[in-house]
């Protein structure tokens, strides 16, 4: 297969846990042809959407910091419909420009191209709000544009979590109870004075033993999650924010949850997704671009990367 890789720089990757460079690697394993382009690069000219696509040859790092480890060859300006499969795994935040790349990509779609995860699903799915759909598995959860809402949420449940709905690895995460002192500052910072949307959900202590990743890939659950538990002194399990990455079971209500969405997604063109459960509550649905394969992989010998490609050469043949 011909597929184009739709990410950050290639330079930029951490490669010793990078997941879309493990996927990279288990596509070249296969004898796949691999192409990168930026979604900045990506444009339509008389309704046609096409990228400025980059051959590459991957060559492997040769250590964790080695930066150089692909040949690229020349870009050619190609129409997304001429590959077999178009991978979307530029990093959040879901900001403006993600939405202007997630609309070239269904326009793509339409003439053609077979995108995972789909442009449509990743506007459709807010990595925060997309819980809702499935309210038996979340905790006590309120979504507002004003502080008093937050402040009314706080009184009833004495000790929550707000955040923005376009944060990353646990920016802007913030934990308040009734007795802090800078509640207001808080609310002031982070919802702009009443003009930005936040989500407010009840703590859950079991944070202190991890927030649990579970993939699901073309419908099927991971049988390992991904557990990022905290700093001491942290809330936020976050990798990005020091978390540590502990692979292990799914419990049986990871199980039930993933099982549960699992259809859903397939339903809604998500090929690859990573659920954030604490505890036994789920927290987030993440969509743009999921991470963990390697650091499961590496811990419980469960070839993660292998699994995608094979979700990804299903896909690509319907």
């Amino acid at each position: 297969m011909n597929i184009l890789f739709i990410a950050d720089p290639l330079a930029s990757f951490k490669t010793y846990k990078d997941t879309t460079y493990s996927m990279m690697r288990e596509a070249a394993k296969r004898g796949h042809k691999l192409f990168h382009t930026l979604s900045g690069d990506l444009s339509a000219n008389n309704q046609k959407v096409s990228a400025k696509a980059v051959p590459f040859e991957f060559l492997g790092a040769k250590d964790d910091y080695d930066h150089q480890w692909f040949r690229l060859g020349e870009a050619v300006q190609t129409g997304l419909e001429q590959f077999d499969a178009v991978v979307m795994r530029t990093d959040p935040p879901f900001d403006m420009q993600y939405l202007y790349a997630t609309q070239l990509l269904t326009l793509a779609e339409q003439q053609g191209a077979k995108v995972f995860n789909s442009g449509q699903a990743m506007r459709d799915f807010n990595e925060k709000l997309a819980i809702l759909n499935f309210s038996q598995f979340i905790s006590p959860t309120t979504v507002t544009t004003r502080a008093d809402d937050v402040r009314a949420f706080l009184r009833e449940h004495h000790d929550i979590i707000v955040k923005p709905l376009d944060g990353m690895g646990g920016m802007g995460i913030f934990r308040l109870t009734e007795n802090d002192p800078n509640i207001g500052s808080i609310l002031e910072t982070l919802m702009q004075l009443d003009s930005r949307t936040v989500m407010a959900q009840r703590y859950i202590p079991e944070i202190v033993h991890g927030d649990k990743r579970v993939l699901v890939i073309g419908g099927e659950v991971v049988p390992y999650a991904l557990a990022r538990i905290p700093q001491k002194g942290e809330t936020r399990g976050n990798l990005a924010a020091g978390g540590r990455g502990v692979a292990q079971e799914l419990s049986a209500r990871d199980r039930e949850i993933a099982e549960t969405l699992a259809p859903e997604l397939v339903r809604r063109g998500i090929l690859l997704a990573g659920l954030d459960i604490i505890g036994d509550c789920l927290t987030e649905v993440n969509v743009t671009s999921p991470t963990g394969f390697q650091e499961i992989t590496k811990q419980k010998n469960w070839d993660v990367p292998a699994r995608f490609i094979d979700a990804l050469e299903q896909a690509a043949k319907v």
